[in-house]
């Protein structure tokens, strides 16, 4: 497991993978390169609308294009396919139990077949398909606890680089169209007035940021992870002519449950268990 966890971040590899969750597939063009301590990653959308997302470390870029323009947006870091698994493994150890399954032939390599199985219903069941010979997490899927698979990403073909040339590190989507900068702006300044107490076992909140969109109040997110499975809460004031959502919703792997607290639209959202999402919800208080 280790070695699979780093394996994705320090190898030089390019190939194809696909992404389903119900009716949704994508196939997507990867190339990363693990340079002189620097961390290099091209994924090219090959369905639907054209769309290039880069990662320089934690910084990840997408290009978008939308109708006649070209949409750059900025993100925080997050796991991408195939790192995937923590770098600090331990936090794993109070969730999931591992079980070796065996072996499988996944894009034309030998894997080891690793189950995460949970020690609760907070969070799904996970199964790893790992390259014997190098590490790489070749594929991954998300079970339910009758253990129908919910999601699942992996390789069709993948190959190591020898090459240390970094000239595909460029977009190549439509350069004849005008590229412009999502008008949504993270925020610094963190409001800290906004706490959850009691989170499900074995989370904890990773990330804070505060969102700026044009015509409206800031938005809140938080994140918390259990290293695997993450979880955001979205948190909004309620403004004149707002419609408050409440209520629970199911999207295949995704659950939302939604409800109004002082004032403030709260949307939790993860792709975990209905009870994980519930629960984080009903734990939102505000200081005073």
């Amino acid at each position: 497991m280790q070695k699979t966890a780093s394996a994705a971040r320090e190898l030089n590899y390019q190939g194809l993978f696909v992404y389903q969750n119900g009716a949704t597939i994508r196939s997507v063009q990867i190339t990363h390169m693990y340079e002189a301590g620097r961390e290099f990653t091209r994924n090219v959308v090959l369905d639907g609308r054209p769309r290039e997302v880069f990662s320089e470390g934690d910084d990840i870029v997408i290009f978008n294009a939308k109708n006649d323009k070209i949409v750059i947006e900025k993100r925080r870091g997050q796991n991408l396919f195939p790192a995937m698994l923590p770098t600090q493994l331990q936090q794993l150890r109070h969730s999931y139990k591992l079980k070796l399954v065996g072996t499988e032939r996944v894009a034309g390599r030998m894997a080891s077949v690793i189950d995460l199985v949970p020690n609760d219903n907070l969070r799904y069941q996970y199964r790893i398909w790992s390259d014997t010979e190098y590490g790489l997490l070749l594929k991954m899927s998300m079970m339910d606890m009758q253990h129908h698979t919910l999601e699942q990403i992996g390789f069709n073909q993948v190959a190591m680089l020898q090459t240390k040339d970094l000239d595909w590190f460029q977009p190549k989507i439509d350069a004849t169209k005008p590229y412009v900068m999502d008008d949504t702006t993270e925020l610094n300044h963190i409001q800290d007035n906004l706490v959850v107490p009691n989170l499900p076992a074995g989370y904890r909140k990773i990330d804070q940021i505060q969102l700026q969109v044009p015509g409206k109040a800031p938005v809140q997110q938080l994140i918390f992870s259990d290293g695997l499975a993450s979880v955001s809460l979205f948190v909004e004031p309620i403004v004149k002519g707002m419609q408050p959502r409440i209520g629970k919703k199911n999207m295949g792997s995704t659950n939302v449950c939604a409800h109004v607290l002082n004032g403030y639209q709260l949307v939790v959202v993860g792709e975990v268990p209905a009870q994980t999402v519930e629960q984080i919800a009903q734990q939102v208080t505000f200081k005073k």
